[in-house]
């Protein structure tokens, strides 16, 4: 944008966030805005309006940062992207006033007009790139937490852990499977390792294939691995899809599975 609009807009600032904060203050019905002070909901719009005003007249990768460090922290205060752009069509609306009541003549002011629009509608959009780009991250690192904690293995005895599994298997999934299996019972010195299935709604060809490796790998490492969990509909699916699961031992709930691992460890289970 032209220094010499840019110098109007600041010149002005003062009235420009006067009348842009007005504008704003009729938004604060949004949940995250609700909890703000006074004070602070001032501080945020005059931030947000210095940010503007500074980056008027960059176009390099140090506006870019700028744009995108505000943009973090404006997501981490719980910030949405309606309000963000409500906020900017806003600002758009309030120096378009600000030019409309100055003295430009009307083709100057036309010019001005026009490369307003053009700096708010850049900002917007590297706004909602950033903001977009923000979330996808966020989603992805939640996607991965979530992951994690979908194949968990739990050690119930010496040499006994078991691998609880709930909802549905795919591939990336199943890989995920395979590898806390192998690095858990390692760890564990496990000698035995329950995958319980009670939770997995459907099990289907594919489902079983990735168990079926599963249970390879562990055996391969020297483990024995016992399948529990088969609900009678599960072992007729399995039964009519011809899936070979008579390599390891299966059992229809983990307390009998249980009892089977102490018997193969040398232990058993008494009661008290």
């Amino acid at each position: 944008m032209q220094s010499y609009i840019v110098s109007y807009l600041k010149k002005n600032r003062g009235k420009l966030l006067d009348d842009w904060g007005k504008k704003l203050a009729e938004l604060r019905s949004e949940n995250y805005l609700q909890s703000l002070t006074d004070k602070s909901f001032h501080e945020t719009n005059q931030e947000f309006l210095d940010l503007m005003l500074e980056t008027a007249d960059e176009r390099n990768d140090k506006l870019n940062n700028k744009i995108n460090n505000y943009v973090l922290r404006y997501i981490q205060n719980g910030g949405t992207l309606h309000f963000l752009s409500q906020s900017i069509q806003l600002l758009r609306k309030a120096c378009q006033t600000l030019v409309l009541e100055s003295e430009f003549e009307k083709k100057e002011a036309l010019e001005f007009l026009i490369e307003l629009d053009e700096w708010i509608d850049k900002r917007m959009n590297r706004i909602v790139k950033d903001y977009s780009e923000a979330w996808e991250k966020t989603i992805e690192l939640q996607k991965l937490s979530l992951l994690e904690l979908s194949a968990p293995l739990i050690p119930v005895f010496e040499g006994i852990t078991v691998m609880p599994l709930i909802g549905s298997i795919d591939t990336a999934r199943a890989r995920l499977i395979m590898e806390n299996l192998l690095e858990g019972v390692i760890e564990n010195r496990s000698k035995v390792v329950l995958i319980d299935i009670t939770g997995v709604p459907v099990v289907d060809t594919m489902v079983a294939h990735h168990i079926i490796e599963a249970s390879e790998a562990v055996r391969l490492v020297g483990t024995k691995c016992i399948l529990v969990g088969i609900r009678p509909e599960i072992a007729q699916t399995i039964v009519n899809l011809g899936i070979d699961l008579t390599k390891f031992p299966t059992k229809s709930t983990l307390r009998k599975g249980v009892v089977t691992a102490l018997e193969l460890t040398g232990k058993q289970l008494t009661d008290m």
